[in-house]
């Protein structure tokens, strides 16, 4: 008898995973200095006011976002030409992203930083075009993952490569700057990104896309708002998303002014959260297959309330109970990035909607970025408004940052498990036959 052919999971093996997810290194590497350490950076280095930085970063931010769909229902188009065509556009924007990346942080170059207003409005348009990169370039990657197709093993396993790698960004990022300056940040981010792209150009390619001239209209922006299971899926994803948001924005003022710890530890909380992620990939990939996709998200979930809620009890001197926090939310965190992106491109195999993948993950991200548009626009103002200033030892700015930073985000996280219990997984229960059903 001839042999088996090998199934989808075991046919994508090392050496495709490497070359397709390689590029979600230096996109997951710029993720951390633009939502983390630049809201700190502009605040403590250049003296800009809370508010005021809060109200430039959430309009970028929210630029950004309302561009996301419609670069999903570009990115359709470009696949629907070839894919030498989307690989194209991913040069073009990872030009892009390059430029605004070095002018963010190095804004010196551009503008004198003790002028405010300048120096707000020169970052807001860097930042602008720096997202305008980042998101075409994230929804083209992201849509080339799905179009590879294969059941749930193979598509957590595409969703895995590109996953873990990225955390190896967001260790090398957490960790770079501390270690060699902003300047080998800034020149690691654009090698890195180049190598990432080259690694793409090679990778296993999806069947050419194909779809009706009514697709290709614009119904084709709203198209996945009208699946009731990815609206649903997509509240649970935004929930979640506002609770990681909320203390990515947050971390290095608690770290420094709540906690007290030495600017020599940050890369140590910050690369053990990482790394443990990164490490728990493997863990989640074995454990899904067994109780599901959905549940063993839940259980994420659980798990991350369930380790963080001690945030609140620290105070000035507890750095190393802040750091075993770190481990346990990180190996929590290896389902928020597996996980979702797992049952998206299962849903989107499910209605046979490959050719149309982009405006799923247009969406997908369009949500990613108000997540953190929202938690940098209300979370800074709000804190200035409680009396919180970088720096201050009052016991009413620290309190009021201690809430913000680890009592809210353990409340929304307990919303998105209500909701994912609720919206996901009883609603796919009760029209299967199997209660641990996700979709295919």
């Amino acid at each position: 008898m001839p042999p088996e052919p090998p199934s989808p999971a075991r046919a994508f093996g090392t050496s495709a995973g490497l070359r397709y997810g390689l590029l979600g290194l230096p996109l997951a590497f710029v993720a951390l200095p633009l939502y983390v350490q630049l809201p700190h950076h502009y605040a403590a280095t250049y003296g800009v006011p809370l508010a005021a930085l809060g109200a430039v970063l959430l309009g970028a931010r929210l630029l950004d976002a309302l561009v996301d769909p419609l670069l999903g229902r570009l990115c359709d188009g470009l696949f629907r030409r070839s894919p030498q065509a989307v690989l194209g556009a991913g040069a073009v924007a990872a030009a892009l992203l390059a430029a605004g990346f070095g002018g963010l942080f190095f804004p010196q170059m551009l503008v004198d930083p003790a002028r405010t207003g300048m120096l707000l409005g020169v970052a807001g348009a860097l930042l602008a075009l720096c997202y305008l990169g980042y998101s075409l370039l994230s929804v083209a990657h992201q849509s080339w993952g799905a179009l590879l197709g294969g059941d749930a093993a193979m598509r957590s396993r595409v969703v895995g490569w590109r996953e873990g790698l990225g955390l190896v960004g967001v260790v090398l990022a957490s960790v770079l700057p501390g270690l060699a300056g902003l300047p080998a940040m800034v020149g690691f981010f654009v090698l890195a990104l180049v190598a990432g792209w080259l690694a793409w150009s090679r990778a296993p390619r999806p069947a050419p896309a194909t779809a009706s001239p009514a697709a290709a209209g614009a119904a084709l922006l709203w198209m996945p708002l009208r699946r009731p299971a990815f609206r649903r899926l997509l509240g649970v994803f935004v929930l979640n998303g506002i609770a990681s948001a909320v203390p990515a924005t947050l971390v290095l003022f608690f770290v420094q002014d709540r906690l007290q710890a030495p600017p020599a530890m940050e890369p140590a909380f910050l690369g053990s959260y990482f790394v443990c992620a990164a490490a728990s990939i493997p863990l989640w990939l074995r454990v899904a297959p067994r109780f599901g996709l959905a549940r063993t998200w839940l259980v994420g979930m659980g798990l991350s309330v369930a380790v963080f809620a001690w945030t609140a009890a620290l105070g000035a001197g507890d750095a190393m109970a802040f750091l075993v926090v770190c481990v346990l939310s990180g190996i929590a965190l290896g389902t928020d990035l597996v996980l979702p992106g797992a049952l998206l491109a299962g849903q989107i195999a499910e209605a046979a909607d490959q050719p149309r993948a982009g405006a799923y993950f247009g969406w997908w991200n369009f949500a990613t970025k108000l997540n953190l548009a929202l938690a940098a626009g209300l979370a800074l103002p709000l804190l200035g408004a409680a009396g919180y200033v970088p720096g201050t030892r009052g016991a009413e700015g620290l309190r009021a940052l201690g809430w913000a930073y680890a009592v809210l985000p353990c409340l929304l996280k307990l919303l998105a498990a209500g909701a994912l219990w609720a919206l996901v997984i009883r609603p796919r229960a009760a029209s299967s036959s199997s209660p641990l059903a996700d979709p295919p």
